[in-house]
């Protein structure tokens, strides 16, 4: 199967930043969560699977066609939502609505009413009195609405009280029922992140720092504290990230976590009190503050 998105050393070069050797691949019907502080490259990875911008090398292709040069055709398939993105304030929802229904044919005008139900928002009302969290609902109608089958979402739920992100993310998941389409979803928000995506990636200073399905990533990092001495012998262990001592406890992070890792820190004269899973942002953090991969 031909996937929805697949990245292979991929460059782009500014003057104070640039994506490094990016390989990337997200298989049709699946989410997957982009995950990275401001300014790791998120946004400019999103514009170039977008054609808005030119990678320096490397190949860029979107259900099999290759950026830029198949730009045209391969944007009917593409919903493309950015915090920036602005609509016009002196026109109404309904006016926004009419404006996608006459460009794109595939505009599925029963599912923009129930949408429009379900966001509790008003189409005649003019999108200047809209609240920050109803322009982002109304964005996201306009394009949910036409079926896209490549949704790719910068920061869709940043600042959005959680009522407007729960309604936002069940939308999303509702995506998913037809199996051809795919999501790339970025946002500082890894709860988010961690409810609705099945592969995360990790991008740091321009670079993919860790890609894999969720469940690898939560499954196999685990928070271990210790009593006893800290010794060098303690951070040398298989897939030890983070080691915090402060006497007589020692809390360690863990990637790749097995059963093994409490014999080896018993070997080493270490009593374990307690083996606990990490949150995805904790992950994130650790491996990228490790400076190695996940």
């Amino acid at each position: 199967m031909t996937p929805a998105i697949a990245l292979e050393g991929v460059r782009k070069q500014y003057d104070e930043f640039a994506l490094h050797d990016i390989d990337l691949e997200l298989p049709e019907g699946q989410v997957m969560g982009l995950v990275g502080v401001n300014g790791a490259g998120k946004s400019t990875l999103l514009r170039l699977l977008m054609g808005l911008v030119r990678a320096d090398g490397g190949k860029v292709e979107v259900f099999g066609q290759r950026l830029p040069q198949a730009q045209v055709a391969v944007k009917r398939d593409i919903g493309f939502a950015s915090d920036d993105m602005r609509l016009y304030r002196g026109q109404t929802l309904r006016w926004h609505m009419d404006f996608i229904r006459s460009v794109y044919p595939g505009w599925d005008e029963a599912y923009a009413q129930d949408l429009l139900k379900r966001f509790d928002l008003r189409p005649q009302q003019a999108l200047g009195g809209f609240s920050h969290g109803q322009r982002v609902k109304a964005l996201l109608l306009l394009i949910f609405a036409r079926h896209p089958r490549l949704l790719l979402l910068d920061e869709p739920t940043t600042g959005l009280d959680p009522v407007a992100r729960g309604e936002v993310l069940d939308a999303l998941a509702e995506v998913l029922r037809d199996e051809r389409r795919a999501i790339l979803f970025s946002s500082h928000n890894t709860a988010d992140i961690e409810q609705i995506a099945d592969s995360i990636t990790f991008l740091h200073g321009g670079r993919v720092v860790a890609s894999r399905d969720k469940e690898s990533f939560l499954d196999g990092w685990r928070r271990v504290l210790c009593r006893g001495e800290y010794t060098d012998a303690i951070r040398a262990l298989p897939g030890v990230a983070s080691v915090r001592s402060s006497a007589p406890l020692v809390e360690l992070k863990i990637g790749a976590f097995d059963a093994s890792a409490v014999a080896s820190l018993q070997a080493l004269g270490l009593s374990v009190d307690s083996v606990e899973p990490m949150s995805l942002e904790d992950i994130f953090v650790t491996t990228v503050r490790a400076g190695n991969n996940a």
